[in-house]
């Protein structure tokens, strides 16, 4: 860490636009099939890479044809001294890339090109590419805290993924593993949409177990859950907004909505007064900050019940969440407050 804040510390005028050491050399990641008008995300590309030669920054272009290949080309990335990657799709390639990237003190840049772009609208970061890049070469590192989920994986072996986002169990891990992948690029957010009230009007909303560890005000207690969804960011843009407030990836806690409720009219009550910015936690749906926390079936249950972490389905419970420490760099562009 401290070789990374060495790193940032000096500054250098190349070209119109000031930029540090850490910017020197950079990898761009890229899915071309991320998103909607693919046959427009070379084009994209290419622009961002012009603006970051013309600031004197070797920038190189790297394409994923396949799941793990931006894990795979982060990775070589770390090893080959690059000093930031830019993930250029949605939360699907930023997650991939995280893989990689925690625990390094190679930073982490976020182009929007993907359906779903939280934690760039988190970042303020959404736009046109060559705009967004202009503003990485302004952004300043900060080192952040990651969410970590171990989760029982479809073979049914123990496995963890680190997370920036967001990671759920239950009806919205159930939405994500709905999406088609030939319609999810046809009708971007929409088919979202769509699944989201699909699975409303057809889930059960199984319930499962929660169990929190003993902090300041009192011991560790059990509550029964139908959805558990860990927050990372302050806003996931769009119509969702704000849905934990308080979140934040600079936070050294969870925050997590806790929905103790199988009611569809619960469900849907929150999340209209949610995306109203009138958050309405009761009985029904509770926000809780912990460092972690254990869930698992119901001995009784038959359900089961699905995991997601930044919108990519993983597994099945047992599940544990937590987050890890400052572990990784973020580059946070002038005016944006994650």
């Amino acid at each position: 860490m401290m070789k990374c804040c060495a790193r940032w510390a000096d500054t250098r005028q190349e070209s119109t636009v000031q930029v540090k050491p850490a910017m020197r050399r950079v990898a761009l990641i890229y899915n071309p099939a991320s998103g909607q008008y693919s046959a427009r995300r070379k084009a994209a590309i290419e622009q961002a890479l012009a603006v970051f030669r013309e600031a004197g920054v070797a920038a190189e272009a790297l394409e994923t044809r396949e799941a793990g290949e931006a894990t795979h080309h982060a990775r070589q990335a770390v090893v080959e001294g690059f000093d930031a990657v830019l993930a250029c799709g949605g939360d699907g390639t930023v997650h991939e890339i995280v893989q990689s990237l925690v625990g390094t003190d190679v930073a982490l840049g976020v182009i929007p090109l993907g359906t779903a772009n939280a934690l760039a609208a988190d970042l303020g970061l959404i736009g046109a590419p060559a705009r967004v890049a202009r503003k990485l070469l302004q952004a300043e590192p900060a080192r952040i805290s990651v969410g970590r989920i171990h989760y029982q994986n479809h073979g049914g072996e123990r496995s963890a993924r680190y997370f920036v986002v967001a990671a759920g169990i239950g009806a919205d891990a159930l939405v994500m593993s709905r999406m088609d992948a030939g319609l999810k690029r046809r009708l971007g957010y929409v088919l979202y949409l769509i699944e989201c009230f699909r699975t409303w009007a057809t889930f059960s909303f199984p319930l499962f177990e929660a169990a929190l560890p003993a902090d300041g005000n009192g011991g560790a207690r059990k509550i029964e859950v139908s959805q558990l969804l860990a927050v990372r960011v302050r806003s996931f843009g769009g119509v969702l907004g704000t849905l934990a407030p308080g979140a934040s990836v600079r936070n050294g806690s969870l925050s997590l909505l806790a929905f103790k409720t199988q009611s569809r009219l619960h469900y849907l009550a929150f999340l209209l007064t949610a995306m109203a910015g009138r958050h309405n936690f009761n009985g029904s749906v509770e926000l809780l900050e912990t460092p972690s926390i254990e869930c698992r079936a119901r001995n009784s249950s038959r359900e089961s019940l699905l995991v997601e972490a930044d919108g990519e389905v993983l597994g099945s419970l047992p599940v544990r969440l937590e987050v890890v420490p400052h572990s990784l760099t973020l580059l946070i562009p002038p005016g944006a407050k994650p």
